[in-house]
């Protein structure tokens, strides 16, 4: 609770905001007039007839003093005044260096009001992700969410705060000073509001925009918008500010003087009409002199030679505030001043009555300066070496305020390095805050800065391994640089080294150098004497062998994890991971498909996280993949879901999700639900395409997708994929599965490109053998290489589908076996394959692969038609055809039409729809349990396709040696029934 209360009142305070004096807008009928339309549209109705609410961006422009706060004060009384709920933040020149400083100063009014248990309920499963970075709690938890996470859970706030309390204003001002994180949250944020009813004013310095706000000046015209420039006011606008302070009587020429030395600026205009009138000036010509002495004071030195008359205290407090930023504090800014609390309460009234400071949103306590401009100037007047002491007070004096060590630390960035360890403490504290936040850059600065300190040598190792960590989503390079410097460091302790080897490992394996990342893991498995390290290591070693593309004996490797896997029991995780490696490597092997699950199983037992920030989610993905290739998607399904479901409560939506999402896809295509498939896939590559350094995942997702659109007969839209992502160029150095080379091959065998496929899929199958990998499942290059020689060389493509056909009988996977039975059909031709045809088609009917069953059965139903079969042709030709539009196979559809069409049949109504997502044996075990009641588990039911075809076996469910449904158990399951029954709804 103690926690609770110290962050909402960072809350309160960081939320206050300086207002302006209200004062009428001068030529800006046209800005007020694109406001005023911006806010009806949010409405629900206009001039009381109904409308659809709709959301926009508002952005002005211009240099400082042109009135674009005051422009976002109006925007505010006059949204306020239709019933509008405003919230608003703005950057500040010292606070750049505090990530997301500008969306806490937007959001935190609206969180504060709630209470712990309100807010946890509002946020909901965002809470953890994103409590970090809107500040929310005083001691980060220890979650660690990437950037693109922490993004979409912000984007979730917005969107419900926007829903909640409808219609919504968001202003946002000096976004030229706005943390680098907040202006990446906002410009990928702002496209949505169009489908929100939510109002985005912005106002900036385009002069002044740094080199990483640049995506800002874009953003008005991804919406369809354009920024409105401010223009410097007229001779008449500036006569009638100064008419209205000094008098009607001001002559033209001296309204027009103003006007020259103000430059336009309704800033400094306004400014020089107050001073001119507490001078009790009359505008006349012969006070000319006065007001040009008056107007040199607003700014420049003629501002820092009247801050200076207001005396040493004064303008020490003056500096102190201008260290000190936005919202400042009177106490906190007079000890930093090194002033009393009555020379800080005169400093302050002083300060006030020269419009220098004002107060700030009316506490009594806050100050704020009267305008940024006048804030630079101060700051910039302070002697550097005062400076530098001011800062390493306000270090000092925010952190004993509690305002934690990020506040201090920004502080620390402008002083000068002196071997301090408690500077080096602070700023490692503020780093792994930003860490938490999702703010790796905002860490990797302080990282930078506590390592120049320097740190005591015996930290040196651990701070380097904390740098890399920041540097790891944004310069993967300068992290294999920072973990080499520190595996060099002497007297490293053993677990912080295997630490640093892993890592390395990683990023090393990020920029496409696998072959070193395998290199370094066995170096230190032999280097290291402890055994639990030296396992661990070899794990990591075998990992980055087996996605080497150019390992240079695999099967020697392949052996050695074979035997070690044959010693472990799967004790502890470096145990489970050796067993999830081995069940993979059974898998690429085609060994038997009973031995790679049993692997599989084991390594499960004891949990596999997708998590672990030292372990990496190769392993875990590859055991789940295990279950796939065997024909036992559900259990795929079950094990993405929950990593998923891991990745996304840690807020790891990079790069992670990505390849989550796009394998969950793959998994659909493999079962046969094509529009889903490509539904998952498409979102997969999106967010693969947004997140930087995500190349394999979108090497997955490409491929993948290119492979679904093709089994809907796409072929022009695969192909445009593939020249987009330049698919079908030079691959990552980096297994990927589908394998990339196989997949362009099936896209050229799609365009008719025979040959070309045929050189592409020798080439591939060379490479495979080589390793061993000798499993169609996972890779069907022969039977890809079967069909690119069936007109140019029949023989030798009959020869190699006949060996794809023993390769998938030595795994013993149905879905496997039926597709290299299919084109071996195919290949073979004539009345000699129809017995292959059928072999096929009982096989696939035996498997989850819905969609090779409804080619199988196109097939062979084809296959019959040619030899005169018109009663058997028809049924395989209408269950193909049936097959074909529940798996959204659109070319596969017309194909079945076709051939019923030649053969004289004409199509009856369906009775699946493509929204029906069950699998063959799914539906036909429905079918088998709604006649007469059967039960799996009682008798079994006559199928046309062979004895046995219970409905228990049909969903693969346990069954005893009699075929009775077995218990439960882990499965949960009661009776097919029941299981088909939970299929149909979800």
């Amino acid at each position: 609770m103690a926690e609770r209360q110290e962050a909402v009142r960072h809350m309160v305070i960081e939320r206050r905001q300086h207002v302006t004096e209200s004062r009428p807008l001068l030529e800006r009928r046209r800005e007020l007039r694109a406001l005023d339309e911006a806010l009806t549209a949010l409405r629900d109705t206009r001039d009381g007839v109904p409308q659809v609410p709709r959301g926009g961006l508002l952005v002005f422009t211009g240099p400082g003093g042109m009135g674009k706060t005051a422009l976002l004060a109006q925007a505010r009384s006059r949204a306020l005044a239709q019933g509008v709920t405003v919230l608003s933040g703005c950057g500040g020149r010292n606070e750049q260096e505090l990530a997301f400083r500008v969306v806490r100063r937007l959001l935190q009014p609206a969180l504060a009001a709630m209470d712990g248990g309100e807010l946890r309920a509002f946020l909901g499963s965002w809470y953890d992700v994103v409590a970090a970075a809107l500040g929310l709690e005083a001691v980060p938890g220890p979650h660690v969410p990437d950037p693109s996470g922490v993004r979409e859970g912000l984007d979730w706030v917005v969107t419900r705060l926007a829903v909640r309390k409808a219609p919504l204003v968001l202003l946002l001002d000096d976004l030229h000073w706005a943390d680098v994180e907040s202006l990446d949250w906002l410009t990928s944020f702002a496209p949505r509001v169009a489908d929100l009813p939510l109002l985005i004013v912005l106002a900036h310095r385009p002069d002044d925009l740094p080199r990483e706000a640049e995506p800002l000046r874009a953003l008005p015209g991804r919406l369809g918008t354009r920024p409105y420039a401010l223009e410097p006011l007229t001779a008449e606008g500036v006569a009638r500010i100064v008419r209205d302070e000094v008098g009607d009587e001001a002559e033209d020429e001296f309204c027009e003087e103003c006007r020259q030395v103000t430059g336009g600026s309704p800033f400094e205009a306004v400014e020089l009409a107050i001073r001119l009138g507490e001078r009790n000036l009359r505008g006349t010509r012969h006070e000319l002199r006065a007001m040009r002495d008056l107007a040199a004071a607003l700014k420049g030195r003629g501002l820092i030679e009247r801050l200076h008359a207001l005396g040493t205290s004064a303008v020490r407090f003056a500096y102190a505030a201008a260290v000190l930023g936005e919202s400042v504090s009177q106490e906190l800014a007079a000890t930093i001043a090194v002033v009393g609390s009555e020379a800080a309460a005169e400093a302050t009234e002083r300060l006030r009555a020269a419009r220098i400071l004002a107060e700030d949103d009316g506490t009594g306590d806050g100050l704020a300066f009267v305008h940024p401009l006048i804030a630079t100037t101060v700051y910039r007047s302070i002697p550097p070496a005062l400076r530098v002491g001011l800062h390493n007070r306000a270090a000092e004096a925010v952190r004993a305020a509690g305002f934690g060590p990020a506040a201090a630390a920004r502080h620390l960035l402008e002083v000068p390095c002196d071997g301090r360890v408690e500077a080096v403490a602070c700023l490692r504290e503020a780093a792994r805050e930003y860490m938490r936040a999702g703010a790796p850059e905002a860490a990797r600065r302080l990282l930078t800065r506590a390592l120049q300190e320097p740190p005591p040598p015996e930290q040196r190792a651990e701070l380097l391994h904390e740098l890399a960590s920041s540097t790891f989503l944004i310069k993967p390079t300068a992290t294999v640089a920072h973990l080499r410097e520190a595996l060099a460091e002497p007297g490293l302790e053993p677990e912080l080294r295997a630490s640093v080897v892993y890592r390395l490992t990683q990023a090393l394996a990020h920029i496409d150098e696998v072959a070193e990342a395998a290199a370094v893991a066995a170096d230190e498995a032999r280097r290291t004497r402890h055994p639990r390290i030296r396992l661990r290591m070899l794990a990591d070693h075998f990992v980055w062998s087996s996605y080497r593309t150019d390992e240079p004996d695999p099967a020697a490797r392949s052996r050695k994890l074979a035997r070690l896997a044959a010693r472990v029991a799967g004790r502890g995780l470096e145990e489970r991971y050796i067993l999830g490696l081995r069940a993979w490597e059974a898998v690429v092997c085609g060994e038997p498909r009973h031995t790679a699950l049993e692997y599989a199983e084991r390594a499960l037992r004891g949990g596999l996280s997708w998590t672990d920030e030292n372990r990496g989610f190769e392993v875990p993905v590859a055991v789940a993949m295990v279950f796939l290739y065997a024909d036992r998607p559900r259990r795929a399904e079950e094990l993405f879901s929950k990593g998923m479901a891991e990745c996304e409560a840690k807020g790891w939506r990079g790069s992670h999700l990505a390849l989550g999402q796009t394998l969950a896809g793959y998994i659909r295509y493999r079962r046969g639900s094509l529009a889903e498939a490509e539904n998952l896939v498409r979102e997969g590559l999106r967010i693969a395409d947004r997140v930087e350094g995500a190349v394999p995942a979108q090497w997955f997702a490409v491929g993948i997708l290119i492979q679904t659109l093709l089994a809907r007969g796409r072929t022009a839209a695969a192909r445009r994929i593939a020249d987009h992502h330049r698919y079908g160029g030079p691959a990552p150095n980096a297994v990927i599965y589908p394998d990339p080379r196989t997949v362009y091959a099936e896209l050229l065998l799609a365009e008719g490109r025979a040959d070309e496929a045929a050189a592409l899929l020798h080439a591939v199958g060379d490479w495979l053998d080589g390793r061993e990998w000798r499993n169609p499942a996972w890779c069907a290059w022969q039977s890809g290489l079967a069909s690119a020689l069936a007109r140019s060389a029949p023989d030798r493509a009959v020869r190699h589908a006949q060996d794809a056909v023993k390769r998938a009988r030595d795994f013993g996977a149905a879905s496997a076996i039926g597709q290299a039975l299919h084109t071996l059909a195919e290949v073979t031709g004539g009345p000699a394959s129809l017995d292959l045809h059928a072999e096929a088609v009982g096989h696939l009917e035996q498997s989850p692969a819905a969609y090779e069953l409804a080619r199988a059965l196109v097939g062979h139903g084809a296959a019959l038609s040619r030899t005169g079969q018109l009663q058997e042709a028809a049924d395989r030709l209408y269950r193909g055809l049936e097959g074909a539009v529940h798996c959204g196979a659109e070319a596969l559809a017309v194909r079945a039409r076709n051939e019923l069409a030649a053969a004289g049949l004409r199509s009856l109504p369906l009775r699946y729809t493509q929204t029906d997502t069950l699998t063959a044996p799914e539906r036909e075990a429905a079918e088998l349990t709604v006649r007469g009641g059967v039960h799996g588990g009682d008798r079994r039911e006559a199928a046309p396709h062979g004895a046995g075809r219970t409905p228990s076996a049909l969903l693969g469910l346990p069954q005893d040696r009699h075929g009775r449904l077995g218990p439960g158990g882990r499965t949960g399951v009661v009776s097919p029934a029941a299981a088909v029954r939970r299929r149909v709804t979800g």
